[in-house]
C-alpha cells in the first residue's frame, strides 16, 4: 500500500507537498481499509493531525491547494483541519467552499470534528481576549475581597489563574497569598 501511495502523490505528503518523512496515514473510521482510506502524510502533518494542540495555523495553509485533491481521504483530512481551525478566518473561508458529497462529509464528521459545542463557556478579559487555564492577568481596577478586609490593588499581577467552568464571569486566582474569584471584566490578560 504505502508504494500505490508514494506512486499516487509523487511520493509528496498529499496535505502540505513535503517530500520527507512521508509515512501511510489511515483515515479513521475505516470500512474496508486499504489505499481508498489512507494518504500519504508528511510526520509534521501527522503530529499536528492526532494532537490538536500543535496545531501551527501557517502550516495549514497549504490546504488551499489539498483540498481539491481527487482522493476522498485527503478531502476528509483537510475538512477537518479547517473545521479545527475555522475561527482563525481563513480556514472558515475555505471550508465554505469546499464541497462533499454526503458519504464523505458523513466520513468527515465520524470523529466529531466540526461539531459547534454550544455549552462551551469562553472566558474573555476586558478587552474580549479569551483566557485560558494557566494564564496571567492584570487587576484594572481595586477589588474589595467579599467576606474579608482585603483589597486587591489595581496593577495586582494574578498568576496561573483557574477558569470555572460553570461561569464565564469568574476565574480564580492568588492575591497575596489568599485564593480569591475574580469578575473577568476587572482583569487584562497579560
Amino acid at each position: 500500500m504505502e508504494r500505490a501511495l508514494h506512486k499516487r502523490s509523487g511520493s509528496q505528503c498529499e496535505l502540505c507537498a513535503a517530500t520527507e518523512n512521508l509515512k501511510v496515514y489511515t483515515v479513521l473510521p475505516t470500512k474496508k481499509g486499504g489505499i481508498d482510506e489512507s494518504i500519504l502524510a508528511c510526520s509534521t502533518c501527522i503530529d499536528q493531525i492526532e494532537n490538536p494542540d500543535n496545531v501551527d495555523l501557517n502550516h495549514w495553509r497549504c490546504l488551499n491547494d489539498s483540498m481539491w485533491s481527487e482522493h476522498t481521504a485527503v478531502q476528509v483530512v483537510a475538512w477537518r483541519m479547517l473545521s479545527r481551525m475555522r475561527a482563525a478566518g481563513w480556514p472558515k473561508e475555505l471550508l465554505d467552499m469546499m464541497y462533499l458529497d454526503e458519504d464523505t462529509l458523513a466520513w468527515a464528521q465520524a470523529t466529531g470534528e466540526g461539531e459547534e459545542d454550544e455549552n462551551k463557556i469562553v472566558h474573555r478579559d476586558v478587552n474580549g481576549v479569551i483566557l485560558a487555564t494557566g494564564d496571567s492577568v492584570v487587576l484594572i481596577k481595586d477589588l474589595k475581597v467579599k467576606g474579608s478586609s482585603m483589597v486587591a490593588k489595581q496593577g495586582t499581577a494574578v498568576r496561573n489563574i483557574r477558569l470555572d467552568h460553570e461561569n464565564a464571569e469568574y476565574i480564580e486566582g492568588r492575591v497575596d497569598g489568599q485564593t480569591i474569584v475574580i469578575i473577568t471584566q476587572y482583569v487584562k490578560k497579560v
